[in-house]
């Protein structure tokens, strides 16, 4: 390697590194906050408790069985043959014709929602079950149950693992140069093509993903430590009002 072939592929193929990188960080955030909603739906599903009416305790077991099966085969299989099946299967099968931009955003936002349900309804389970019980004591539904006492415990406790998806997703989305998805593994390949040389636009390609995710990576440490507030906090000031001793008093009566 020279460097003057370093900063040649850098001057000369800027714009499409910039493209790629754009690619790539807007379908991991889409797929990340989709794949977020779809493992918090799941998640708050799968723990509802079994009712004792025959009907929904029936159905209730037939969505969680659909469900399994859904986040088992998604987190057992890798994406890039995800990426394989979904989009030419959709056109061989059923004759969908997808964009590739739609199927990407599509393929990460799934993957991601079968590894973040089984995170959520770990931090659900994490909860003290004494909080479910005081909820419905106070005349809680699961529901409202979820929505304003556990949810909101669960997702503070879960963001480090949701960061951690979408640096994953930043990483992953180079997998979806095999359906012609041109992120920035795509357009680094196609300038390798121009300039019959590997090393060096691998080098920059890495160096922007080192880039992406470090920022990702600061930014959700940020974002933690404003969600926890301030490591200390001023002591509220007690009660200012005097209040007389009982040998003032006496001395006072004396007088």
């Amino acid at each position: 390697m020279t460097w003057k072939w370093f900063f040649k592929v850098i001057v000369d193929y800027w714009p499409m590194f910039l493209r790629g990188a754009g690619v790539t960080l807007l379908i991991s955030i889409i797929g990340t906050v989709l794949g977020f909603a779809i493992g918090l739906i799941i998640g708050v599903i799968r723990t509802i408790p079994l009712s004792d009416n025959m009907v929904k305790r029936v159905i209730l077991k037939i969505v969680n069985a659909i469900l399994t099966v859904y986040v088992e085969v998604f987190r057992g299989t890798p994406m890039i043959v995800q990426a394989m099946v979904i989009y030419y299967g959709s056109l061989m099968l059923f004759n969908i014709d997808m964009d590739r931009m739609f199927a990407g955003v599509f393929i990460v936002s799934i993957n991601t929602g079968a590894y973040m349900a089984e995170i959520v309804r770990g931090g659900i389970i994490s909860i003290d079950k004494g909080q479910f019980e005081a909820a419905h004591a106070i005349g809680m539904n699961h529901i409202q149950t979820m929505l304003y006492v556990v949810l909101p415990q669960v997702i503070r406790n879960i963001l480090p693992a949701t960061g951690n998806e979408f640096v994953i997703n930043i990483k992953d989305t180079s997998v979806l140069n095999v359906i012609s998805v041109t992120e920035l593994f795509f357009q680094t390949s196609s300038i390798t093509g121009n300039v019959f040389r590997f090393f060096e636009p691998f080098l920059v390609a890495c160096i922007i993903y080192l880039i992406m995710t470090l920022t990702v990576t600061r930014l959700l440490r940020w974002l933690e430590k404003k969600i926890d507030g301030p490591e200390h906090f001023n002591v509220i000031p007690g009660n200012q009002m005097q209040v007389a001793r009982p040998e003032d008093l006496a001395k006072k009566a004396g007088q």
